[in-house]
């Protein structure tokens, strides 16, 4: 009889074990906020440097949308700040329900991918562009201008952010900040090394003739273009070229009250709809309008392919597509 009682005792034991174990296993395997601030600082710092977004802000919205890196998006897919997929993504997705069922996320190598990505997201959308006028010690101001902007629907997320950056003191990581060296970061630096934003030149392109008023025509993407002289003018090229004065600034994607710089391409006739090859990599300083020039490409094209705003931000080793 005692025999009996023990069985069934140490069996009610097990039962009771095996969900008590798995659930102590589980809180063992969570991270407090303060560990995960340990963790990302250095990396938040980092991208404040590179992008110009505030660390405070950074490390409060990593902690408030990744459950201070514990929640399934963040464990399963390094997914820190819940970003969705998007057109542009063609990475690895991990899809889980959340405003609508089996939604698409972006996910991630690593969680330093994660953070890069979350920087790029706000510096390539024009609907941001704001952000980066306001001092970067305004956390609040930053915490404010996300919700107005549209990062998120949550009319308390601006106070969620402010209450975690002040409750863990995140604003003093906002001190690192170096002025010098995030203009550095937009002219030079690249995960590969340091290189100056390239220029181009007429020995990178090939001479199709000599034209009207002793001027060398190249050829680009079966597009015929010059290099501008000093005290050039759409109205001189288009004089020189016998073309409209408006067909020279249409062509290359400018407006009427530009001014023509020495040594500019300047198109003689209309871009292509795309380009010779599939993609091009951004270099530190480069925008939309500078890639058009250099494969010639139509801008309003080169923004549709990439769904970006024609005067979006962009960043060092971002993917632009060059055709569908």
């Amino acid at each position: 009889m005692k025999s009996l009682i023990y069985i069934l005792f140490s069996g009610i034991i097990f039962i009771f074990y095996i969900p008590f174990h798995a659930f102590s296993q589980l809180f063992e395997n969570r991270i407090s906020k303060e560990e995960y601030i340990e963790l990302y600082k250095d990396i938040a710092i980092e991208k404040m440097n590179m992008f110009n977004i505030p660390a405070s802000i950074t490390l409060a919205q990593g902690i408030l949308e990744s459950g201070h890196g514990n929640s399934k998006l963040a464990k399963k897919a390094n997914n820190h700040f819940g970003i969705k997929c998007h057109n542009e993504w063609n990475g690895k997705t991990f899809h889980m329900d959340d405003d609508a069922k089996n939604e698409c996320f972006r996910k991630y190598k690593s969680p330093h991918d994660s953070f890069k990505d979350h920087s790029d997201f706000l510096s390539s959308r024009d609907r941001y562009s704001f952000l980066f006028d306001l001092d970067i010690t305004d956390y609040k101001g930053w915490a404010k201008g996300l919700k107005k902007a549209g990062y998120a629907t949550n009319p308390k997320y601006p106070q969620l952010l402010i209450n975690i950056i002040e409750e863990f003191s995140l604003y003093e990581h906002d001190k690192y900040y170096n002025k010098d060296l995030a203009s550095l970061q937009k002219l030079q630096v690249t995960k590969e090394g340091s290189y100056r934003k390239k220029t181009t030149s007429p020995d990178d392109f090939e001479l199709l003739t000599i034209g009207a008023a002793n001027r060398e025509i190249y050829i680009n993407n079966s597009v015929k273009f010059i290099f501008s002289k000093r005290g050039d003018d759409f109205y001189k090229i288009a004089q020189d070229f016998n073309i409209y004065t408006w067909q020279v600034y249409k062509y290359n994607d400018l407006k009427k009250k530009d001014n023509i710089k020495e040594g500019q391409m300047i198109y003689l006739e209309a871009k292509k709809n795309k380009g010779n090859k599939p993609y091009h990599i951004v270099q530190p300083g480069e925008t939309l309008h500078d890639i058009s020039q250099l494969y010639g490409i139509k801008l309003k094209q080169l923004s549709k392919y990439n769904t970006l705003y024609k005067n979006a931000r962009l960043y060092p080793d971002q993917k632009i597509k060059l055709r569908k």
